[in-house]
């Protein structure tokens, strides 16, 4: 007991507006449903976890766990409520202070565990149809604070070969969703391998929202695999694919407007690749919560995830991969209105992909970042500067026509943001018929896709139609837009007016 109040378990008991007497009696009723019949739970202990700092002995933590989850209806971890021993996870108690944001980085013994709890909560949520969001995203100027130091050293080698006997691998994790998993071999990796292919392509064409379950039950399980002893060749192919699936888990989440989970699996995956030794996907990882800041509109926190990102990438990294990360830092440069750093920083995109000879394996992991996907970031940026420099949008339309030239992979996502970012341009370039004709072609696509941020795309174009709504043509695409829009408010709180 530290005597001091614990102040993350103190804001969720806030927010979720229960009585002490109420928690004690929520606790032992579920402890009951879990099977731990002899537990008592009073209102002065309740008091003393809250006011004192006291941490409970298991199962009370995933007890608490379960309840905040279910209250909330979003992820909620041991970590998250502050419940996490020193000897176990090597952070403070009250969970985190302001240079570890939730716990970050955490100890490499941890990663596993965190993984197979925040996936076995994430599918409690699914499973009971609960919303899965309502936290706030961390600062990434906190989280680059937090890893720098982290994330440019190597793990130690005893982290491929958890200790069986540690208490991480004896306690059941929060939440009944965790398989019971066991050692594997090549053959199984390979299959795991094989599975994030399937889902990577179902996720480019489709849309994250009706695979994610699937990808997060796959991620559970793998969690599960990495709590046993392997050799270190396949620790570490498990790693990798807990990294792969950890960065699909959020992409997917992102896309479908879970941004507070999706931020978590993309610093779970950052976690996991670092624990198999790739520290280049560790930085692509972080640069999927630098691009989800940037769609935000968050480009100072996304700055500083992506000087974390390219830094701590290391030296293996290929120049295809620092001209994907300069891309990203490009976008968000331009959504500050920063042209001539833009400029720059596309350029040495551009240098950097042609000078990647290909001379040696391409990670699996960049394949998906082809010419056209380039030329799609290019049109992106510039697209997006012209709301501060409207000559930019003759350049957005020139890299989007490239990139729609390309687009013959099936890749239906991408494509449609290409259309937006064409028909975006074009309308900022006073050319309505264009615009017209490109947003149409992304209205026939969308119908098919689950992505949320298609959505919030289009509503970013619908804004640039108001000038032109006594235009015939431009009258009737606002009313179709109108009517395909789903109701409510998009991710950002942006609604469809004019």
């Amino acid at each position: 007991m530290s005597g001091q109040p614990n102040t993350r378990l103190s804001d969720l008991f806030g927010l979720a507006g229960w009585s002490k007497g109420e928690l004690a009696r929520l606790v032992n009723r579920q402890a009951a449903a879990m099977g731990h019949l002899q537990l008592a739970t009073d209102t002065s202990r309740v008091r003393r976890w809250i006011d004192m700092g006291e941490i409970p002995r298991d199962p009370v933590p995933r007890v608490l766990a379960v309840l905040f989850t279910e209250r909330l209806g979003r992820v909620v971890t041991i970590e998250d409520l502050g419940l996490v021993r020193h000897g176990r996870a090597g952070r403070r108690q009250g969970g985190g202070n302001e240079e570890h944001p939730d716990g970050v980085p955490w100890a490499p013994e941890r990663t596993a565990a965190v993984l197979t709890e925040f996936t076995g909560m994430d599918l409690m949520l699914n499973r009971r149809g609960l919303v899965g969001a309502g936290a706030a995203l961390a600062a990434g100027s906190a989280l680059s604070g937090a890893m720098h130091d982290w994330l440019h050293t190597d793990p130690a080698l005893a982290a491929d070969a958890p200790d069986l006997d540690h208490p991480l691998h004896t306690a059941e994790p929060a939440g009944s969703d965790r398989y019971e998993a066991a050692p594997v071999g090549s053959q199984e990796v390979e299959e795991l391998e094989r599975s994030v292919e399937v889902f990577r392509a179902w996720d480019a064409a489709r849309g994250g929202g009706l695979q994610r379950k699937a990808v997060v039950g796959q991620l559970n399980e793998v969690g599960g695999m990495l709590a046993y002893h392997h050799t270190a060749h396949i620790q570490r192919r498990l790693w990798g694919v807990a990294a792969n699936l950890a960065v699909l888990a959020g992409w997917m989440s992102h896309d479908v407007g879970l941004e507070p989970t999706a931020q978590k699996y993309f610093l779970i995956a950052a976690h996991a690749a670092r624990e198999g030794g790739d520290r280049p996907r560790a930085g692509e990882a972080l640069s999927r919560a630098a691009r989800q800041m940037v769609h935000l509109g968050r480009p100072d926190d996304a700055l500083d995830l992506m000087k974390l990102a390219e830094s701590g990438s290391g030296d293996r990294v290929l120049p295809r991969t620092r001209a994907m990360l300069c891309t990203v830092e490009a976008w968000a440069q331009a959504s500050m209105g920063k042209g001539q750093a833009m400029r720059r920083t596309l350029g040495r995109a551009e240098d950097l992909f042609v000078s990647d000879r290909a001379d040696g394996p391409v990670p699996d992991w960049m394949q998906t970042f082809k010419e056209e996907d380039l030329y799609g970031m290019q049109a992106l940026a510039y697209r997006t500067l012209a709301e501060f420099e409207p000559g930019a949008a003759v350049h957005a339309r020139h890299f989007a026509d490239k990139a729609l030239e390309l687009r013959v992979d099936g890749r239906q996502r991408s494509k449609i943001f290409d259309f937006l970012t064409m028909a975006s341009a074009c309308f900022i370039a006073d050319d309505p018929e264009q615009a017209d004709r490109y947003a149409r072609l992304a209205l026939v696509s969308m119908g098919s896709n689950s992505s949320h941020r298609t959505w919030d795309r289009l509503r970013q174009m619908y804004r640039l139609t108001a000038e032109y709504a006594d235009y015939p043509r431009i009258g009737e695409l606002r009313e179709e837009i109108r009517a395909a829009l789903p109701k409510g408010k998009g991710k950002s709180g942006r609604t469809a007016q004019a």
